[in-house]
This record gives C-alpha cells, sequence and structure tokens, in this order.
C-alpha cells in the first residue's frame, strides 16, 4: 500500500515538472513572438502605402470617412491583419490622420495633395518628396549624402546605415525601400546610363512649363522661340572631356560608351577629383558644337575612346593633338587602331566577353590612371602624330 502511494506520488510530481516545462516552453514561445524588428521606416514602399489614400481620395472626395465604411467599400475586413498594415503604413508616411483603431480616417495636406488629380505637378511631386523621403529619417540621411552622385553599391549604403547607429537587421530593407522610394518620386534617375540621385530642387525645375501653369485656353497659346540652355560656369582645371563614340539611345554605341565611362574612365579619374563630362551631357550627340570644341582646348585632360572608329571622335581628337594638351587614348580589343595612330600609346580594353572584361577592370583603370598622371605631369611625354611631326609648334588662344 506504502509503495503503491509512493507511486502515485513520484508519478504526480513528473506531471507537474512536465507541466512546468510545458508553461515555460508556453511562455518563451509567445515571448518569441512579440519581439519585433524595431523599424525606423514603414514596413511597404510609398506605392504601395498609398492604395488606401487613393481609395479615401476617389471614394470620400478627399473628407472624412468611417474607417469602417471605407474598407466595406473596399471589400476588405477593416479588424484583418492587411487592413491593418495598410493603415500603419499610411500613417508612417503622413498620407493620413488616424490609427486602425480610430473610428474615423482623413487625409493629410500633403496627403490631399498626392492624391488629388487636379494638384499641379510641382506641388505634388514636393509633396511626395516630403512625405516619402524627407520625413523618414533614414531615408532623408541617405538623400542627403549622396544627392548629386552615382547610386553607390547596396553594401556602402548600408554601411552608411550601421555608422548612423541603425541595426544589421532593419537596414537591408530600409535600403531597398529608399532606392524604390526613390525611384518613385523621381529623384533616382538612369543618366548616361548609370543610375543618379538628383536634387529634388533639379527635379522640380525639369518638368515641362505646362505643368508649372495649368492648360492654358487656345486663344492663349502662341509661339515663342526656345531659350537657349544655360551653361553652368566650369572650373577647367577639374575637368575631363571624354570623346567618345555615342550613338542614339540603346544603340551599341550608346551602351558601350555609358559602360566604359562609369565602369573605368570615371573611377580611373577619381583619384584626380576631375570631373567628367561627355558631348551628350553639353549637347545633342553627334554635334560638333562651339561648345564641344570648348571642352576639347580647355579641359585639362581628354580621355578618347576610338571604338568603332567614329570619324567625329578622330576630328575632336586632330583639334586635342593639335592643341598639344594632355591626352590619353584608349579602344576596345575588337577594333584596330588606325595606320596614323597605331605607333603612339593607346590602352587597348578587351571587351570580347563578360568574363575577359569584368577580372581586368582594375587593371584598365590604373592603366588609364597612369597615362593621366603621366600626361599632366608633362604633356609633351605624351607623343602624338602632330608633336612628331612639328616639334616646334604651339598653339596659344586669346
Amino acid at each position: 500500500m506504502e509503495e503503491q502511494q509512493r507511486d502515485e506520488e513520484s508519478q504526480n510530481d513528473q506531471s507537474s515538472l512536465i507541466a512546468e516545462e510545458a508553461n515555460d516552453t508556453k511562455k518563451k514561445a509567445i515571448s518569441k513572438k512579440r519581439t519585433r524588428i524595431t523599424r525606423n521606416f514603414p514596413a511597404s514602399t510609398f506605392d504601395e502605402a498609398l492604395e488606401l489614400p487613393t481609395a479615401i481620395q476617389k471614394f470620400a472626395a478627399g473628407q472624412k470617412v468611417r474607417r469602417i465604411t471605407l474598407f466595406d467599400h473596399l471589400k476588405k475586413s477593416p479588424d484583418s491583419g492587411t487592413s491593418r498594415m495598410l493603415i500603419t503604413n499610411a500613417s508612417k508616411y503622413g498620407l493620413i490622420k488616424g490609427s486602425y483603431s480610430s473610428e474615423y480616417l482623413e487625409l493629410t495636406v500633403d496627403g490631399a495633395k498626392v492624391t488629388n488629380t487636379d494638384t499641379p505637378e510641382p506641388e505634388k511631386i514636393r509633396a511626395k518628396f516630403n512625405l516619402a523621403i524627407a520625413r523618414i529619417r533614414p531615408f532623408n540621411e541617405l538623400y542627403e549624402n549622396y544627392k548629386n552622385i552615382r547610386l553607390p553599391s547596396t553594401t556602402v549604403l548600408q554601411d552608411f546605415l550601421i555608422e548612423k547607429g541603425y541595426s544589421n537587421k532593419e537596414v537591408p530593407e530600409c535600403i531597398d525601400t529608399f532606392i524604390v522610394n526613390a525611384k518613385s518620386v523621381g529623384i533616382l534617375r538612369t543618366l548616361s546610363g548609370a543610375e543618379r540621385f538628383l536634387p529634388i530642387e533639379q527635379v522640380i525645375e525639369e518638368i515641362p512649363s505646362h505643368d508649372l501653369i495649368g492648360p492654358l485656353p487656345t486663344e492663349a497659346i502662341t509661339e515663342v522661340a526656345p531659350i537657349p540652355d544655360a551653361i553652368p560656369e566650369l572650373k577647367w582645371n577639374e575637368t575631363c572631356f571624354y570623346i567618345t563614340p555615342i550613338g542614339v539611345d540603346e544603340s551599341e554605341e550608346r551602351k558601350h560608351s555609358d559602360l566604359f565611362l562609369h565602369s573605368i574612365v570615371e573611377p580611373a579619374l577619381k583619384e584626380f577629383k576631375l570631373k567628367v563630362i561627355r558631348a551628350d551631357n553639353i549637347g545633342k550627340p553627334g554635334m560638333i558644337t562651339s561648345q564641344v570644341i570648348e571642352h576639347i582646348i580647355k579641359s585639362k585632360v581628354v580621355i578618347a575612346d576610338l571604338s568603332f572608329h567614329n570619324p567625329n571622335v578622330f576630328y575632336e581628337l586632330a583639334l586635342r593633338h593639335a592643341c598639344r594638351l594632355p591626352t590619353v587614348q584608349i579602344i576596345r580589343s575588337t577594333d584596330n587602331i588606325p595606320f596614323d595612330l597605331d605607333q603612339f600609346r593607346t590602352i587597348r580594353i578587351d571587351t570580347s566577353s563578360i568574363y575577359t572584361l569584368v577580372p581586368q577592370l582594375d587593371v584598365y583603370k590604373s592603366e588609364i590612371a597612369n597615362q593621366v598622371r603621366r600626361a599632366l605631369g608633362d604633356a609633351d611625354a605624351v607623343d602624338n602624330p602632330i608633336t612628331a611631326f612639328c616639334p616646334g609648334l604651339k598653339i596659344s588662344f586669346k
């Protein structure tokens, strides 16, 4: 009898122990479930967050609306996780006022501007920038640090945010969301084959004039002579002019020129703090204008790409040679160097396949940098056909 009682007590103790362990496991699971990644930015892109405020604009004419009524119109449950997330993200972006427990939801001032089709385009872009970039702290820090330059690698952006104190867990998602928002706003744009961050002021200035003032009555429209583009004052001592076959958009020449410019030439010139300018940055591709000639004879150094045997390239290169100014020549290896130039140093770049090009990018950059260093140290040290034939020729400009 006593032995049976001891067995029952032992079984009770084991049951209690098992129950305690199960309870502890449950508590840990609940605690783990409640642990969330702290975000310093909304959990969606700006365009995704626009769904709800756009619905308010269309369904309620931009006025305050009952939350339950709005979601009934959207045919969504007002208390589902998805619906709550829609409200939370729209609120975090500053598009709406109210939370998922509010009786009413309404648009903010900027939220109304972004969703109203009657808002002038410059005003809409400014409001969109304020909401999608400026008011979100990590997005604004990225914008302020990288505007006016090329989009760097994701690793560089991540390192920047980590140095700013953001956690490693949130940074990758933050970068991805920022890039998508920047593209949507228009401050991240493809220029000369590379993604660049533009100042919001420039984006707004580039909006066509008819979007600035709204539609005009037909009788008010008159022909006006085009105003020439203003040319910013250049510091020629800090300029490298890149002579290259440009071609039209999406042509092989354009893709080639973009690749060489951003992957080889610009990186090679970085240590010299020279701004690289291509002809399409100052005029129409294929046009030999006074501006192009000015860049040829005034830039501190010229990089000339002889690929495709483009006649404009050789014309511009001849002008530079006649001026006896620092010049570096490059060419893709599949092209022959013309007879008049084959005795002079030209850097050959193998573009026959990505497998031969990529491993040698650093080598090509170093070759160009060495030639630039030599040319800047002594312009006469880099020979050309004209200096070889007329070593005493000097050209001066007044």
